[in-house]
C-alpha cells in the first residue's frame, strides 16, 4: 500500500525541521521498503504572503485527499499587526477544524539518556510516560461569541467564550478511555468544575462515558491542582483528558518534564484516525536559518503518523529506537546539551537518525 503524504514545512524553522524528518521518511522506503507519495503545501505566514490566505484553498483540498499531513510550525512576529484572520495560526485552527481533527494526542515520554536535561531530578522523571489527550476544535478557542468592542464611554472589553457540547465532550472522552484501555489503564479527567459550569459538564458526561470501560480506572482532578502535580509527581499520571486552553497549557509544562520542548510530538487526529503530525513546538523565528533547532520531536512526529494513521507500527518503532540510539550515543542539539556530549545541528541531527536507521 502506498501511503499518500502531506508536507507542510510553513514557517521559521519550519522548512528546517521537516527536511530533517522527510529525509528519514526516505530512510525508511530505501531500508525497508515504506511507500509513500509525498507532495507539499503552504500554509501559515509563508501561504498568506503568497495567496493572502494563511489556509489556501488548496492546501485544505490537498490535506483531505492525505492520508496524513506532517507540519512544520507556522507564525512569526512579522505577522502580528495583520488583521487576525489573516494570521498564520488562523491557517493551523482552520486546517483542524475543516479536517474535523479533534483528538489531540501529546506524549510526554522521557529517554532514559536525558534524564539529566530535564529540569526535576532524574528520580522524580525516570521511566515517565504520560499520554495528554486535549480536545482540539472546541472550547475558548473557537467559542462565540468573541471579539474586542468598544463601549459607548470608549472604553473597551474582550470577550471569548468558553462553550462545551454534551456531544464534543463524549466524543473526546471516549478517544481518552480507549488510549487509556492501551495503556496502563488510568485516566485523569482534568477540568475546573467547581469555577466553571462548562467543566462540570465535562465532568458529568466523561463520567457517564467511564461506564462503558470498567477496566479503565477514572479519576478527576482540577486543572490548578494538575499543573502542581506534574511538577511534584509526575509519574502518578497515566492518560490525562482535558479540553483545548487547558490542555495546550499543560502539554507545554509536561514538554519541560522531559528536557526540551524540542523533544515532544503530536499527532492530532480525526474519527477515523487520520491525522496531522506536528512538534508541539512553534516556529522558533530567533534561531530559523541558523541550523540549530531539534528536529527530533518532528522526527519522532513521523513516528506518531507510522503508528496511529498509516498503521505500520513496526517502522514507528524503528524510528524511535534510532532516535534512541542517537541519545544514547551522546548528540544532542543546543536545547537537550549537557556536559560531555557532542553538539550538532539540525541537519547533522537529521543525518545521525538516519544513520541508525540504516545501520
Amino acid at each position: 500500500m502506498t501511503h499518500k503524504i502531506l508536507l507542510i514545512s510553513g514557517d521559521g524553522i519550519g522548512p528546517e525541521i521537516v527536511g530533517a524528518a522527510t529525509g528519514v521518511l526516505h530512510a525508511l522506503r530505501e531500508r525497508f521498503g515504506l511507500q509513500f507519495d509525498s507532495e507539499e503545501a503552504l500554509m501559515g505566514g509563508c501561504a498568506y504572503e503568497a495567496t493572502g490566505e494563511p489556509l489556501p484553498e488548496a492546501t485544505l483540498k490537498a490535506g483531505r485527499a492525505a492520508d496524513a499531513i506532517l507540519l512544520g510550525a507556522v507564525g512569526g512576529p512579522q505577522w502580528d499587526q495583520i488583521e487576525r484572520a489573516k494570521r498564520p495560526e488562523r491557517g493551523l485552527l482552520a486546517l483542524r477544524s475543516g479536517l474535523e481533527l479533534f483528538c489531540n494526542l501529546r506524549p510526554a515520554s522521557l529517554f532514559n539518556a536525558l534524564a539529566d536535561a530535564s529540569a526535576l531530578k532524574p528520580e522524580v522523571v525516570g521511566g515517565l510516560d504520560i499520554m495528554i489527550v486535549r480536545e482540539l476544535t472546541g472550547d475558548i478557542y473557537f467559542g462565540q461569541p468573541r471579539g474586542i468592542e468598544t463601549l459607548a464611554d470608549g472604553s473597551r472589553v474582550g470577550r471569548n467564550t468558553m462553550i462545551y457540547s454534551e456531544a464534543e465532550i463524549r466524543r473526546i472522552a471516549h478517544a481518552a478511555f480507549r488510549t487509556a484501555g492501551q495503556r496502563q489503564g488510568r485516566l485523569c479527567s482534568v477540568d475546573k468544575a467547581n469555577v466553571l459550569e462548562t467543566t462540570e459538564l465535562w465532568r458529568e458526561v466523561v463520567t457517564e462515558v467511564a461506564k462503558e470501560y470498567p477496566a479503565v480506572s477514572l479519576s478527576h482532578m482540577y486543572v490548578d491542582n494538575a499543573a502542581m502535580q506534574l511538577v511534584r509527581a509526575p509519574k502518578q499520571f497515566d492518560v490525562i483528558v482535558t479540553g483545548n486552553i487547558f490542555g495546550d497549557i499543560l502539554s507545554d509544562l509536561a514538554s519541560m518534564l522531559t528536557g526540551s520542548i524540542g523533544m515532544l510530538p503530536s499527532a492530532s487526529l480525526d474519527a477515523n484516525g487520520k491525522g496531522m503530525y506536528e512538534p508541539i513546538h512553534g516556529s522558533a523565528p530567533d534561531i530559523a536559518g541558523r541550523n540549530i533547532a531539534n528536529p527530533l520531536a518532528t522526527i519522532l512526529s513521523v513516528a506518531m503518523m507510522l503508528r496511529y494513521s498509516l498503521n505500520e507500527p513496526t517502522q514507528a518503532v524503528r524510528v524511535e529506537q534510532a532516535v534512541a540510539r542517537v541519545l544514547e550515543q551522546g548528540y544532542r542539539t543546543a536545547d537537550i546539551q549537557s556536559p560531555g556530549t557532542h553538539v550538532v545541528g539540525t541537519v547533522e541531527m537529521g543525518q545521525q537518525v538516519v544513520a541508525a536507521l540504516q545501520a
